[in-house]
């Protein structure tokens, strides 16, 4: 904006206008300066290579820019980068100590680094150093280690040998997919490895991967692996006994352990009538302590039979929670609800376009598909009845007479007549709702038997890494097309939860260390005080600072001003030691 000044502040300033500059700057110079202190773009100027024709800006800026803007703004569209950085070149220039200009975020040259990021060799060298740097800068504790799947779509052309490929998909199954393959490091949920592979595989046999990568990356015995059912293969548990590793999973309902569940319930339904079932508490926020789950163990010897057989003890506990009772009973009755609404439905009143059932073994086969389907076979009391109509007709044309010959055909329908509730049946299958087992090859002394279910209780912490990539990063459709590109963009996507979850952790450890909470970060409740506040709601408390610029005509600086900070944010920055982050927009440079 140029301002045309007026007669007196001419004669004193000497000059006849003044460009003025407005910089939006939020977030963008924390994140940046939190990336820098992460080392992140150090580390991929290690591992990706420059050449001589190659411009100013390296490729580990490139990065780090790009990931303050995604972060910011959610948009991973390269088309939209360069409209940003034009708005932002003074900031920008001013935190990184160095020019930034439009060309360097052009579509050609984000393509470029995003084909860096998907070769195998280069994304796993920078995540070995990245992972190292992370844990000795920030202490960061390495026994436990999380692994989970998911799944991302986009509206993509299905190829042969391409990434996107039709699979099993929680989100929607008639999109092409990818699948992201994670291992994060406990309690604070930061990434560790992201592997992309195509969305037509499994989750079983991505395990053994990830755990070698694991392994290479902090390099130590003794680690905790925690995972969902997938991870219980006999193959995956070997391989993490052989590793001198240690596993926790839950064990999945089929081949023995299907068979071998119902008399681990009735076991446990047993123990409970005797008052012998562990309880398992859960403190919450308030300090109160509430009953989660009730459980018992045992232990067994499990073997792998071939070239050497290997033996070794694991503990089963078997688990049952209230709480997951209680959703599995609200799903019987849902189904029940369905099921019998259908059944009624298979043989309605005799009318016009109403198809009627007229054998026996049709119906019963129909009844037996629904039950089925439903999951309530047992549950309901079916009746029907048969049914038949006579009708008379004259045989041939004309009209009839007391000497016409006549036929008489007989007309047979089935009618379901009620269908009830099994009261008594459904009360002892909900008696046997709400069990798991689960599997671990960790000692009782070592974790005992309410410390591992309260351990495979917080696997959420993984599932906030998927929820950030789809929600704050907007991973998903993806709108790269390309196979490398597509990969490089889910590793950089992976880096910036990496900083997310960084700010967070150390923010909260920060005010929990000082004991401080932080007000005014709840916006619909702006006395609320908090000292674990999430890594969003720290972005969002820099909402609103901006910086001004004032030039001369010849492009001199006359002023810069930055909006003062809060205390909030001066104690969000201080917890993360950058202080003086935001002070380099005004210094002189």
């Amino acid at each position: 904006m140029i301002a045309t000044l007026n007669k007196e502040a001419q004669h004193v300033l000497g000059i006849p206008e003044l460009v003025i500059i407005t910089e939006r700057v939020d977030d963008v110079v924390l994140l940046i300066a939190q990336m820098i202190r992460m080392g992140l773009p150090q580390v991929l100027d290690k591992h990706i290579p420059r050449r001589g024709c190659q411009r100013k800006l390296s490729w580990g800026w490139t990065a780090t820019i790009w990931l303050a803007y995604l972060l910011t703004e959610g948009d991973h569209r390269k088309v939209s980068v360069a409209q940003y950085i034009a708005g932002m070149h003074n900031t920008l220039g001013r935190v990184i100590g160095q020019a930034v200009e439009v060309l360097d975020f052009d579509d050609d040259r984000l393509s470029h680094l995003l084909k860096h990021l998907s070769k195998k060799k280069t994304w796993n060298a920078i995540e070995r150093d990245l992972n190292k740097q992370s844990i000795t800068v920030y202490q960061l504790p390495t026994d436990l280690v999380r692994f989970d799947m998911t799944t991302v779509s986009g509206f993509h052309a299905v190829e042969e040998g391409g990434l996107m490929q039709f699979g099993n998909s929680k989100d929607d199954p008639t999109l092409p997919q990818i699948k992201l393959s994670v291992a994060s490091l406990d309690p604070l949920g930061m990434p560790l490895v992201v592997e992309t592979v195509s969305g037509e595989h499994a989750d079983d046999p991505l395990y053994i991967g990830l755990i070698d990568q694991v392994n290479a990356a902090l390099n130590k015995p003794g680690l905790v692996f925690v995972g969902d059912c997938k991870m219980s293969a006999l193959a995956t548990r070997l391989h993490i006994v052989l590793g001198s590793h240690f596993y926790l999973s839950p064990l999945p309902k089929i081949g023995s352990t299907a068979k071998d569940m119902p008399e681990w319930i009735n076991i446990g339904l047993d123990k409970a009538r005797d008052g012998e079932l562990e309880a398992v508490f859960r403190q919450n926020e308030s300090g109160e302590k509430k009953l989660i789950a009730s459980a018992y163990a045992f232990e067994r010897t499990e073997q792998q039979v071939g070239e050497e057989t290997v033996s070794w003890q694991e503990r089963v506990i078997i688990v049952h929670s209230p709480a997951h009772a209680e959703r599995q009973a609200q799903g019987l009755e849902q189904r029940l609800t369905t099921a019998q609404q259908q059944i009624e439905a298979l043989t309605p009143a005799v009318s016009k376009g109403k198809r009627q059932i007229s054998e026996e073994q049709k119906l019963s086969t129909a009844i037996m598909a629904i039950l089925k389907k439903q999951r309530v076979d047992g549950l309901l009391k079916i009746s029907y009845e048969k049914q038949r109509a006579s009708q008379t007709r004259y045989i041939g044309k004309g009209r009839g007479s007391s000497s016409r010959e006549q036929r008489t055909t007989e007309k047979i329908r089935y009618q379901i007549t009620a269908v009830q509730r099994d009261d008594a049946a459904i009360v002892a299958t909900k008696q046997r709702l709400g069990w798991k087992a689960f599997v671990t090859n960790i000692a009782s002394s070592a974790l005992s038997l309410s410390d591992a279910v309260l351990c495979y209780r917080k696997e959420y912490r993984i599932e906030r890494i998927f929820n950030r990539l789809k929600s704050r990063l907007n991973i998903a459709p993806l709108f790269v097309k390309r196979n490398d590109q597509i990969e490089g963009l889910c590793h950089l996507l992976s880096l910036g939860v990496r900083v997310l979850t960084l700010t967070e952790y150390v923010v909260r450890q920060s005010l929990q260390t000082d004991k401080v909470k932080l007000p005014g970060l709840h916006p619909e409740n702006q006395r609320k005080e908090t000292d674990k506040p999430t890594a969003e709601r720290i972005l969002k408390a820099f909402d609103g600072i901006t910086l001004t610029i004032i030039q001369d005509a010849n492009g001199n600086e006359v002023l810069r001003w930055l909006s003062p900070l809060t205390v909030v944010q001066q104690t969000i920055l201080n917890g993360l030691g950058l202080d003086g982050a935001y002070g380099l927009l005004t210094n002189s440079g």
